[in-house]
C-alpha cells in the first residue's frame, strides 16, 4: 500500500499565513449578531455561533500578530495591536456559553480585531 498523503511540518505557521481570511461572511455574521433585538435561539445555536466567531477571531488575531511583529519598534500601531491582542486573549480564554451575550461578545471581538488589522495594513501617509 502506498502513502497517499504528505505530512507537513510548519512550526512557524507560514502555510496558514498565505491563506486569506474569508472576511465577508464573518463580517455579515458579526453584523447580524450585533443587530439582534430579542433573539430566541436554543442555547446550542448561540454556542455554535460563538464557536464560529471564536475560530475566526483566532485567525484574525494571528494576522494582527503577524502584521504587528513586522512593524518597526517605534511604530505606535504595534503597541495598540498588543493592547487589542491581550484583550482578545482574555476574551478567547473564557469558556463559551450558550447565550446571546456570549455570541455578541465574540462578535464585538471579531469587529475590534478587524479594525486593528485594517489599521496595521493601511499605508501610512507620507509626511510633508
Amino acid at each position: 500500500m502506498s502513502d497517499t498523503h504528505t505530512v507537513l511540518h510548519d512550526p512557524r505557521g507560514l502555510i496558514g499565513a498565505e491563506l486569506p481570511l474569508d472576511r465577508a461572511p464573518h463580517e455579515a455574521l458579526v453584523t447580524a449578531v450585533l443587530a439582534w433585538k430579542n433573539p430566541d435561539l436554543a442555547p446550542r445555536d448561540y454556542e455554535q455561533i460563538a464557536l464560529q466567531l471564536t475560530g475566526h477571531a483566532r485567525a484574525v488575531a494571528a494576522d494582527v500578530r503577524r502584521h504587528a511583529a513586522a512593524l518597526p519598534r517605534n511604530d505606535g500601531r504595534g503597541a495598540l495591536a498588543e493592547v487589542i491582542l491581550r484583550e482578545a486573549d482574555r476574551h478567547l480564554s473564557a469558556p463559551l456559553e450558550g447565550t446571546a451575550h456570549c455570541a455578541r461578545n465574540r462578535a464585538r471581538l471579531v469587529r475590534a480585531l478587524y479594525t486593528r488589522l485594517d489599521r496595521l495594513t493601511e499605508p501610512i501617509p507620507a509626511s510633508p
